[in-house]
């Protein structure tokens, strides 16, 4: 039972490979995040490193190369990190919003229903498949950056590793919601505008403190912190990423689990309603 499960998990994670090689969309990530390595590798090779540090040799401190260059290597971390917060989830978001609905096409979803197969089972494999096409382009963008960065500074920091951990995670959230627009609305725009609508109030939504001294009616300030502690915590968590990457304190792990829970939610209510729908 247990070799017949991993080998029907196998095939539907390799057949969202093969379609995301087919429409380019492993590709054009894989691309992106190798011009975007061998981009850092140019700039490395500018010596920034031996200028920035230079001013604090020439007065004659002895660990002032080491002072000075993790201080560079953490912004540099911190700002890759950032990127992959923004433009990164963006384009990850957009470049799989159209492997869900594709599945439920006329003529597809019926074939692949009369498999032996559960509904379950190829929701949740087309899920695990998604999340690794995108999964294994981060790793490799930010193992990438984080080799070069390491060899050319000699500062071997693992904690920007840990934006590998976090981005995968924060994916998996936003990738839930549109897996359930997937199979509600097969609407392959509105599985990019909703979730890229949660990026963008999220940092809104983490001024809550602050709002609730501002607002002046009790209402709306429980709306303002109903919506705040209900959907996921994107900002939040971002802010953890670079407060570990600066090695900073990290405040609360709260926004790490209601934004799992906010994930497995959605995820569950999509497969319950995919289980139900008449194809």
């Amino acid at each position: 039972m247990a070799n017949h499960t991993y080998a029907t998990t196998h095939a539907i994670v390799l057949d969202t490979f093969r379609e995301a090689f087919a429409r380019k969309i492993f590709w054009g990530l894989f691309g992106l995040s190798t011009a975007m390595v061998l981009f850092f590798l140019f700039i490395m090779k500018i010596d920034i490193v031996e200028g920035a540090t230079a001013t604090i040799s020439m007065f004659g401190m002895q660990n002032g190369r080491e002072i000075d260059a993790a201080r560079l290597v953490k912004q540099v971390q911190a700002g890759i990190a950032t990127f992959l917060y923004t433009w990164g989830m963006f384009l990850a978001v957009f470049a799989s919003a159209g492997l869900i609905p594709s599945v439920l096409e006329p003529g597809r979803i019926e074939l692949l229903l009369s498999k032996p197969v559960s509904r379950t089972h190829l929701l949740l494999g087309r899920f695990l498949g998604n999340l690794m096409v995108v999964g294994f382009n981060i790793v490799y963008l930010v193992v990438g950056v984080w080799f070069i960065l390491a060899f050319k500074t000699n500062i071997w920091r693992p904690d920007f590793l840990i934006s590998i951990v976090s981005t995968i995670f924060l994916f998996a959230i936003l990738l839930s919601v549109v897996v359930l627009i997937g199979v509600t609305l097969e609407s392959t725009a509105l599985a990019v505008m909703i979730p890229a609508g949660l990026m963008v109030i999220s940092p809104i939504l983490a001024q809550h403190k602050i709002m609730m001294r501002l607002l002046s009616s009790e209402w709306s300030r429980r709306l303002w912190r109903g919506l705040y502690e209900l959907l996921p915590k994107v900002y939040d968590i971002g802010k953890m990423t670079l407060d570990f990457v600066m090695d900073r304190s990290v405040e609360s792990f709260v926004p790490v689990y209601s934004s799992a829970a906010f994930g497995a939610a959605v995820l569950a209510l999509a497969v319950y309603i995919f289980q139900r729908r008449n194809f």
